[in-house]
């Protein structure tokens, strides 16, 4: 009796059926999902310069170069104009207050001089002769009063006589009256007399201290006019050292005209040139530094020089404590003008990838170091040597600085050794 076969349900070739569906699924879900689609690029490790994000002190500053001056100088110009006749000392010559410099000669101001000289000696003789006839004129006055005083003792004795006699009936009526007129006109001109003395005396006085005053501003202008001609011989306004001099006789100088300086013996400051696109961030007191023989040198901001030129300002730095010996004027150090103190941060080393990036992303390495990837980053602060990151690394992390110019818009890079 024959017996029914049952049918398999799962027989080879259906279970083959089924696997390779389900591998061609997963497959398409590994293409369309799972698969890093990211751009990718082979580059070698030799060409890639690696750095290690840092956690530590970071400050920010940027590199100015500073030039060496005295801290305080004196310019040297000519006040009147010549020929110059001598040269008395040499540039870095030290001087003292007073000693002579240079003298220069003027043939036309010497001639003005003696004729200016001249005509204010006769002016200041007018107005002596002036104020002698004022004198003259009160002893005149003086002299008048006395003598009215005295003819007036005479009439009034003869007066008082004839008035008594008159009295007496041994006289006319004519006579005591011409007697009494006599008397009469005799006080009236003594009076006058007193009157003009008195306005004299007034105007004497006003025209006394107006001769004062002119003579006084013509010996004031005899001494303008000797300071001048002293002035033909230059001299040191102040101990120090003579620079920037360089005369020879011969030479015509105009007043006016830089002739050198004196530099004080009392420090050193340094004049930096910045980039006027840091101008809004230096103030005065800001900090610079620099190295020198080992040793660190601290300077502040005095001065700033707000007139731009060729794209840059500069600023004057004096220095916080002892000065390094034996520096110059004239001499270049590298400061660090310092835009923070020192802080906590995160920062990496200062590479080429800035120029490509602008901050804004960059290269991280896998813990495995075979390849890296794209990461948004972003920069705060930056000094010569490293930049602060403020989002997108950790400390440990390695990123690539080296330049991104090879690398298109590649998001992966594979890194062969």
């Amino acid at each position: 009796m024959d017996r029914p076969i049952e049918k398999k349900k799962w027989t080879a070739a259906r279970i083959l059926l089924i696997g390779g569906i389900v591998l061609l699924l997963v497959f398409l879900v590994w293409l369309l999902f799972l698969r890093d689609n990211r751009s990718k690029l082979y580059v070698d490790s030799n060409q890639l310069s690696i750095a290690t994000v840092e956690k530590g002190k970071f400050q920010e500053f940027i590199p100015v170069d500073g030039v060496v001056f005295p801290r305080n100088t004196i310019y040297i110009d000519a006040v009147q104009g010549g020929i110059v006749e001598e040269v008395y000392v040499e540039d870095g010559a030290l001087l003292k207050k007073g000693d002579p410099i240079l003298k220069l000669t003027n043939a036309n101001m010497e001639l003005s001089y003696m004729d200016q000289e001249t005509r204010m000696y006769d002016a200041i003789n007018n107005l002596s002769n002036s104020r002698i006839s004022l004198e003259q004129l009160r002893y005149t006055r003086q002299k008048e009063i006395i003598q009215l005083q005295y003819e007036i003792d005479k009439i009034k004795t003869d007066f008082a006589r004839k008035e008594q006699f008159y009295k007496d009936k041994l006289i006319s009526l004519k006579e005591f009256e011409d007697a009494k007129r006599d008397f009469d006109f005799s006080l009236k001109q003594l009076q006058i007399t007193l009157n003009l003395r008195k306005l004299d005396s007034i105007s004497g006085v006003a025209q006394g201290a107006q001769i004062s005053s002119s003579m006084e501003r013509m010996r004031n202008n005899l001494s303008l006019l000797k300071r001048n001609m002293d002035n033909m011989t230059i001299k040191s306004p102040a101990d120090g050292k003579l620079s920037s001099f360089i005369v020879d006789i011969g030479q015509t100088k105009s007043a006016g005209e830089h002739l050198g300086q004196i530099d004080l013996m009392d420090g050193f400051k340094l004049r930096a040139g910045i980039d006027e696109r840091y101008i809004s961030r230096v103030f005065t007191g800001q900090k610079a530094e620099f190295d020198l023989g080992g040793k660190v040198y601290t300077l502040q901001i005095s001065k700033i020089y707000t007139d731009v030129v060729n794209s840059s300002f500069q600023v004057d730095l004096t220095f916080e404590g002892a000065e390094p010996e034996g520096i110059k004027r004239g001499q270049t150090m590298q400061l660090r003008l310092q835009f923070s103190g020192a802080n906590d941060a995160l920062f990496i080393k200062r590479g080429g990838f800035f120029q490509e990036t602008g901050g804004n992303w960059i290269f991280v390495l896998d813990p495995s170091g075979s390849y890296a990837t794209k990461r948004s980053i972003r920069i705060g602060r930056q000094n010569t040597s490293h930049y602060e990151v403020l989002e997108g690394l950790q400390p440990g992390e390695q990123v690539i600085v080296s330049s991104y110019d090879t690398f298109g818009d590649k998001e992966k890079l594979i890194i062969s050794k």
